[in-house]
């Protein structure tokens, strides 16, 4: 399977990404003075570690003592700049020891990825973006740089994901990234070997787009969706919409418990430009799981906000995590009830900062529920999933700010939940079934040789500038601002 973006054969990308890449929601952020000396650090460490190791540096760098080395130099970095509520819990021996390496950064929990992405091939309307090939920066089609091969490879043989929800930007109905016969037939190139149900499928619903109700039986009925996809802030015409409105959210969950479908999933935060700012914000979600208590609602990216740095919860600030937790408060909703926090982009965004890390992870594990945060990641706008499940795997809230905030520590338990074990509870599937048709279908199969010589390109695919953000957007007629 050929690896279009390169596999840098002299090790110069870093196992564990911190750049500017955004999943084309969002403009890319610069990267803070922090981030820049955490990567600078993290590249001289990695030539010094390799020549104690005697390794030339790209064998260093796809080793796991390559990530356990990059993680040390974010948490040094980190430190020197004050930044000490969060850490990457890595023994300093983990860079030069295989075995303790492992012992840190593999594992073997059942990984379910609720949010990931695809793009359609070809046509007038794909989208593009930049492949890196040996060093050349090339406009292609993005199918060239992101096909159906180089989704499995990222997503399944490079990193430890068993399974993965597919789902959508939102569009008008003829100028879809990705079409809904488009994702099944990526699913199908899965299923058909041996039938192996590594893939489930959204159904995008715009409720304020005239057709888009009347479609949802078609999802249901032919595509068999096993959740709907909703953008609250985005409409045909520039103006988004309340799940709560009579003419519009209403239908649209009467319409899934009719069909028998009942996980919606909704975009809250990162808000596409000032216009329907209003909608991005959580203060419809409390009463709307309120009035159906019997639909899960799984809140994409959990209101979280590019840019905007997360502290305390703080009843009085309607942004970020804060405007989701109010909301449930104000309605009266429970922890671990039918409203869910989904991760995507948040937590690759939050391991930018590790404050606002902990205080992200530690506020809905405290309010929403340790039943209810989801693991998801928005790959493949940020390549393989690997270095977040990576950072995942060893992030810990210090003990402090535990004390302090009321926040739980990260438990091996608590991890093992939020990687997989709560997405159960909304989509039925069974993890030890799951994983054992993981190891043994032909992916599988595939991915056991492969890990003999791994060769993972650690680059990512999204717009890393403001220039290439807006080409994609022009590209996708601007239907995100």
């Amino acid at each position: 399977m050929s690896n279009i973006t390169g596999t840098d054969p002299t090790g110069q990308r870093l196992p564990i990404k911190l750049d500017s890449t955004s999943n084309g929601e969002f403009a890319p952020l610069p990267l803070s003075t922090a981030n820049h000396q955490a990567n600078q650090l993290a590249q001289a460490n990695a030539s010094a570690n390799a020549h104690r190791l005697h390794l030339g540096r790209r064998a260093f760098m796809v080793s796991l003592c390559g990530a356990a080395s990059t993680l040390l130099a974010f948490n040094k970095a980190n430190a020197a700049f004050g930044k000490r509520g969060g850490y990457f819990d890595v023994p300093a021996d983990a860079a030069l020891d295989p075995q303790l390496a492992q012992a840190t950064l593999d594992g073997t929990e059942f990984i379910f990825d609720v949010q990931g992405h695809y793009v359609r091939p070809g046509g007038a309307q794909a989208l593009k973006a930049r492949c890196t090939v040996a060093h050349e920066n090339l406009d292609r089609d993005y199918m060239h740089c992101i096909g159906a091969d180089q989704f499995i490879k990222d997503v399944f043989l490079d990193s430890d994901t068993d399974m993965m929800v597919l789902s959508f930007v939102p569009s008008q109905r003829d100028a879809e990234p990705l079409s809904i016969e488009e994702a099944d037939a990526t699913r199908q190139i899965i299923e058909d070997m041996q039938g192996s149900p590594r893939l489930l499928l959204h159904g995008r619903v715009n409720p304020n787009q005239d057709g888009d109700l009347q479609a949802m039986d078609e999802l249901a009925e032919r595509w068999q969706v096993s959740a709907w996809k909703t953008y609250t802030q985005w409409g045909p015409h520039g103006q988004g919409f309340f799940m709560t409105d009579e003419n519009s959210g209403i239908p649209f969950v009467e319409n899934a418990r009719r069909l028998g479908i009942k996980n919606i999933c909704i975009h809250k935060g990162i808000p596409f430009g000032q216009e329907s700012y209003q909608h991005s914000l959580c203060d419809d979600i409390g009463p709307i799981a309120r009035q159906f208590p019997d639909v899960n609602f799984l809140i994409y990216h959990s209101g979280w906000v590019p840019g905007k740095a997360e502290g305390p919860y703080d009843p009085q600030h309607n942004e970020g995590l804060d405007s989701l937790i109010r909301s449930l408060q104000a309605s009266e909703i429970p922890r671990n009830s039918n409203v869910y926090a989904e991760l995507g982009s948040t937590w690759r965004g939050l391991m930018r900062d590790p404050d606002s890390a902990a205080h992200a992870i530690g506020k809905l594990l405290k309010y929403v529920g340790e039943d209810n945060v989801l693991w998801g990641t928005d790959s493949i706008w940020y390549g393989s999933p690997q270095d977040q499940i990576q950072a995942f795997r060893t992030f810990q809230i210090s003990p402090e700010w535990q004390e302090r905030y009321g926040y739980p520590a990260l438990t091996p338990a608590v991890r093992a939940k939020i990687f997989g074990l709560n997405a159960i509870r909304p989509y039925p599937v069974r993890p030890d079934l799951i994983q054992h048709i993981a190891a043994t279908d032909p992916i599988g199969v595939q991915k056991s040789v492969y890990q003999a010589q791994p060769d993972p390109h650690f680059s990512t695919h999204g717009p890393k500038t403001r220039r290439e953000f807006l080409e994609l957007l022009r590209q996708h007629g601007g239907s995100m601002v």
